[in-house]
């Protein structure tokens, strides 16, 4: 089936202007100034009525099957429906494990990617979780890159009372696993590494590419935004060629969109920085006091929030602004047909109005928001 998309204000993310857009099944096929000669009978034809339209949002770090459990199995958070990641814009997510590598797992995760999939969107997932003793579906995460159609690479914690305090040639074996697993199934691959608020902060990393010559595009840390301190050794690692992801919905000592232009101050490149939310993760609820009264999600919407901020508040173009959650991410997890508007990329569009309220969602080439409706829910949803 062929969807014509007409009167776009396209930012691919980079700023095309007025455009139509013809989607063919789940790709984009053409994109022009005027497409009509492809009307008839048999073509779908909608009109964005000059609305902004981006790529779909790729969230790189979010808890797709659940995740927290640190005040008890009361306390471990229920898996995202799709109508939760349709709501801000999430067309692709990467689902992972967290602290919990006992209650919680790797083949339920596995599940959970697949069946957003079959819902619609696209999900991914990586192997691992904090500890050292990465948990994986085949035998080895080598194997698991090669022989697992949705991993792209494997989680580890460093710098954290949680973690197994790995030391660099132990993150320099799983680096090769994914690499080289990378290599036989034409992934990236990459080690997606949580840090933690501990002294060691990002030094085994450092330790990886300025000791052991390791491809920096190879090691993805996230939570970099968790202190002032950490943050400035991530600016460090971004100006080495790396890329930095930011959290948005937990982790962090000032506003997320603040970070970022504090980098962009320090001179690191926009194109070396990413948000991700975290969301779904358990986090502790306090009160007006700073007392423990219980557990809460991490939010799933802030991605969106903060890209909007920088725009809004800190006076960054669209095209900028947006890379964090579209280019960035796809170019991070080297998923070439995702994170753009072109030719031969999947049809995952945003829809926005003057005031960036999202209004519309295509995932796949399939409509699932329509003027700020969700018309596409999950299996179980009402």
């Amino acid at each position: 089936m062929l969807t014509l998309i007409k009167n776009t204000q396209l930012y691919s993310p980079k700023k095309l202007g007025k455009k139509d857009i013809l989607i063919a099944d789940k790709k984009i096929v053409a994109i022009g100034n005027n497409l009509d000669s492809f009307k008839n009978e048999h073509v779908l034809v909608i009109d964005a009525k000059e609305k902004i339209v981006t790529p779909g949002l790729i969230d790189q770090h979010i808890h797709i099957n659940g995740a927290g459990g640190k005040q008890g199995f009361a306390s471990m958070t229920p898996e995202i429906s799709l109508s939760e990641l349709i709501a801000c814009g999430s067309t692709t997510v990467v689902g992972l494990l967290g602290t919990d590598g006992t209650a919680r797992d790797i083949k339920s995760l596995y599940a959970k990617a697949k069946a957003l999939e079959q819902e619609g969107i696209s999900a991914y997932m990586f192997c691992g979780y904090y500890g050292v003793d990465s948990l994986t579906i085949t035998k080895s995460i080598q194997d698991d890159m090669v022989f697992i159609d949705k991993v792209l690479g494997c989680k580890i914690a460093i710098s954290d009372v949680r973690s197994s305090y790995p030391t660099a040639k132990e993150l320099l074996r799983k680096l090769r696993d994914v690499r080289v697993g990378g290599f036989l199934s034409q992934k990236k691959g990459i080690l997606h590494v949580h840090l933690g608020g501990l002294e060691s902060k990002l030094d085994p990393l450092f330790e990886l590419v300025e000791k052991y010559k390791f491809p920096i595009e190879h090691i993805s840390p996230t939570h970099l935004g968790r202190t002032k301190a950490l943050f400035d050794e991530g600016i460090k690692f971004a100006k080495m060629g790396g890329i930095i992801d930011i959290t948005t919905g937990a982790s962090q000592y000032t506003a997320p969109y603040k970070s970022v232009l504090y980098a962009l101050e320090q001179g690191a490149s926009i194109e070396n920085m990413t948000f991700s939310s975290d969301g779904n993760a358990g986090l502790t609820k306090f009160d007006e006091n700073k007392n423990e009264i219980g557990v809460r999600k991490a939010p799933i919407d802030k991605n969106l929030e903060e890209t909007i901020l920088l725009i809004q508040k800190g006076g960054l173009a669209i095209e900028e602004a947006f890379k964090l959650i579209t280019t960035n991410p796809a170019r991070n997890l080297g998923l070439q047909h995702k994170g753009k508007v072109e030719v031969g990329c999947d049809a995952d569009l945003c829809f926005f109005d003057n005031n960036f309220k999202l209004t519309d969602v295509f995932a796949n080439g399939k409509q699932l928001m329509r003027d700020a409706e969700i018309i596409v829910k999950g299996t179980f949803e009402s």
